[in-house]
């Protein structure tokens, strides 16, 4: 009998993982919801064992084409991207709200994209549905398309029946958190090209145009003493034409031990507390994080998910270890029968204004509500500061690179002025 490994959320909202000997997926599934416990993941790690044929004497030349057919390379498993399935859930939305069951929405939506891997996926969801699963169980089998906020938030559509409503709602959320990360990343985009653009004439200056001077500067003068800075120029330059080699090894080798050293939980912390309190940057990240943890928030409850589930499920998509750690304090208490307030005041990240309207929002009844209007607030602030920012590093990059080529350019022609002068004497 084949054995399946899952994953799957229990009542809680933690995750189980197991192996189970089943006939197919449909009975693991089955084995699972008894159990009280939604799949998110089963894939299928031993198949049945058939009893091998004697071998057959191959023909001239089978093995080969045999072999040559049988190639099949995986890359990896189908996955959507955020924004093609933005686009499917606002669609899946309006044709369910239209009146049209929920099969026939979704081989509409398979028949008309024209991805292959959307293609697939929907087919496979809607083979799912017709085979009588729900359809959080099928979209389950695409955990890498489909993530924990997407399912918790359709399971809580399907159980409360208003399905269009919830997917409406989920992709306004995803709508409104890709506009909002796409602003700060665009805040990053122009120091990032403006500063390849002067390593790259930086390095064009030292490698190819100062040796040439300095080779003129030997011929001219004759041996006499160099200014300070064109010495310090020219021992850079002569540095980075005779270790070309190792200069390039060295910022590869400091490429891939930061990388190494950002996978690790105590380098992924650090990171995200300098991205926190950088002098420039800091407060963008502080305020998109707010903004993205209120938003989550407020969507979850807003749909019917329970408080300690939709905490989890935020704490997994927060995208910062600062966030993260502040938000399972915050779960931790509210699970002891504390509010969400009170505990929020004592991580000390979030602003006095939030923890006052959290409070506000848990005494009215009105906390999904309160959450949402945080999170426009802080959207707009956060397309402020980026604004702010852009308007101020502007100024920043073209004085450092004044002062880069410029500093190149001056070691290089103080020189000349003595060859000058020499000549003219």
């Amino acid at each position: 009998m084949p054995l399946y490994q899952y994953a799957a959320m229990d009542a809680t909202g933690k995750e189980r993982k197991g192996q189970k000997e089943a006939a197919n997926e449909e009975a693991v599934t089955a084995f699972l919801k008894d159990q009280g416990m939604f799949p998110t993941s089963i894939k299928q790690v031993r198949k049945i064992e058939k009893k091998k044929a004697a071998p057959q004497p191959a023909k001239k030349g089978g093995a080969k084409k045999k072999s040559a057919m049988n190639i099949n390379i995986s890359l990896g498993p189908a996955v959507i991207k955020t924004k093609q399935l933005t686009i499917f859930t606002r669609q899946l939305s309006i044709l369910l709200n239209a009146g049209l069951p929920l099969i026939r929405s979704l081989r509409t939506l398979e028949k008309q994209s024209k991805d292959p891997i959307i293609k697939k996926i929907l087919g496979e969801v809607a083979n799912g549905v017709e085979a009588g699963s729900t359809f959080s169980e099928s979209l389950a089998q695409h955990p890498k398309s489909f993530d924990k906020l997407y399912l918790n938030m359709v399971r809580a559509g399907e159980a409360a029946g208003k399905l269009e409503l919830i997917l409406d709602r989920l992709a306004s959320f995803m709508e409104k958190a890709a506009r909002i990360a796409g602003k700060v990343k665009s805040a990053m985009v122009y120091p990032t090209i403006v500063l390849s653009i002067a390593g790259a004439i930086t390095a064009g200056l030292m490698i190819f145009i100062v040796p040439k001077f300095e080779k003129i500067f030997n011929e001219l003068l004759e041996g006499a003493p160099l200014p300070g800075l064109t010495q310090i120029v020219m021992a850079i330059s002569r540095f980075m034409q005779e270790q070309i080699l190792v200069l390039v090894g060295g910022i590869v080798g400091i490429v891939i031990v930061f990388k190494l050293f950002a996978k690790t939980k105590f380098g992924h912390y650090w990171l995200d507390y300098i991205k926190y309190n950088m002098p420039l940057f800091g407060p963008i990240v502080s305020k998109s994080s707010i903004s993205k943890f209120s938003r989550t928030l407020g969507t979850l409850m807003g749909s019917g998910v329970p408080v300690l589930n939709a905490l989890s499920i935020v704490k997994e998509t927060a995208g910062n270890e600062i966030v993260c750690d502040a938000i399972q304090e915050v779960h931790d208490a509210v699970k002891e029968g504390e509010t969400i307030a009170g505990p929020l005041n004592t991580t000390k990240i979030f602003p006095d204004m939030v923890i006052s309207m959290i409070e506000v929002g848990e005494e009215t009844g009105k906390l999904p509500e309160m959450l949402d209007k945080i999170a426009d607030t802080y959207d707009e602030e956060v397309d402020n500061a980026v604004g702010a920012l852009t308007s101020m590093i502007e100024p920043l990059m073209i004085v450092f690179l004044a002062v880069v080529v410029g500093g190149i350019v001056m070691a290089l022609f103080m020189p000349l002025i003595s060859i000058i002068e020499k000549l003219g004497g």
